[in-house]
């Protein structure tokens, strides 16, 4: 294959959590068209039977699973859809999420413990179910992972979202050293666009207000900020799905407006060496002086 001809998802069934809606969708929509037969997650029935009732007007092959995203029973029933209803299971994309943004003065446990729930919990109960079917199956698979920038960088409000999304950074690699054996990749999209989700981000309301009026995101967020909608980031959800795909794994991959990355693992910036170990004092020294230039920057820049 020299990378021109189309990729294909024929007989690959894939399960979609989150795929009611924005990038889910696009991702479900995607998949579909690339010939997948898909299992449409969704915690909302209109949400995804509606999504489900696109894909086959359009000739594809879906079937939906409502279930909202964060118990064993639910990451059960996504793969007992996809075998009762296509036989088989070859791909579990976890991207369900939702946001409940407070600066951690005014976050309530309930509204923590949500996010978590949903977002890590829900990842790690679909992805165990996924990792015990294809060690049963013996026929590998692929399990796709949504973190995010917030994962990778912090951001403001987003205490709960941010810890869970670093997570699932930290899933996908320790899984993919876990299940190669298996012949099962796991990689980590980071996306970024515009969604209903996205839009109450207070840093993107001018954003939102350019998407409301159907205009299109200006250059430099595209390409600057790597921002853009949902259908920029389907493809990487096909690629990640199919067979050439396989040599690939443990990685989060950035995709969103124009921007295609691969993000750096956590690693040492610098370091120091203390023969018999650190006093206060000459920990002291060293962290304001020959470390003190590998601070790191954090946060996202909108600017």
């Amino acid at each position: 294959m020299t990378g021109n001809e189309q990729i294909e998802l024929k007989d690959r069934v894939i399960v979609i959590t989150g795929a009611g809606r924005g990038i889910g969708r696009a991702a479900a929509h995607a998949m579909a068209r690339a010939g997948g037969a898909i299992v449409v997650n969704d915690r909302d029935p209109d949400a995804a039977e509606t999504v489900v009732d696109e894909i086959r007007a359009s000739g594809g092959r879906a079937t939906p699973c409502v279930a909202a995203i964060g118990t064993a029973e639910a990451a059960d029933k996504c793969i007992a859809a996809a075998l009762n209803k296509f036989g088989r299971l070859d791909v579990m994309a976890c991207n369900a999420g939702i946001l409940r943004d407070r600066m951690v003065w005014n976050l309530s446990d309930e509204d923590f413990d949500a996010v978590i729930h949903t977002h890590l919990r829900g990842t790690f109960a679909c992805g165990r179910a996924a990792a015990r079917h294809f060690r049963q199956s013996g026929e590998g698979g692929r399990l796709i992972l949504v973190s995010s920038i917030a994962g990778q960088r912090g951001n403001l409000g987003q205490t709960s979202y941010a810890a869970a999304k670093a997570g699932i950074a930290a899933l996908a690699r320790t899984w993919a050293l876990e299940l190669a054996k298996a012949n099962v990749t796991v990689n980590a999209i980071v996306p970024s666009a515009m969604t209903a989700m996205t839009n109450t981000i207070p840093a993107f309301a001018h954003l939102a207000d350019i998407v409301a009026r159907g205009e299109p995101l200006p250059n430099n967020i595209r390409q600057d900020f790597g921002l853009g909608d949902p259908d920029d980031v389907a493809p990487l959800f096909v690629y990640l799905a199919s067979e050439r795909s396989s040599a690939l794994t443990g990685q989060c991959i950035g995709i969103g407006g124009d921007r295609l990355s691969i993000w750096s693992h956590p690693a040492e910036a610098a370091f120091e060496l203390h023969q018999g170990g650190w006093s206060l004092n000459a920990l002291t020294q060293a962290l304001e002086g020959p470390l003190a230039d590998a601070r790191q920057s954090i946060g996202i820049d909108f600017n």
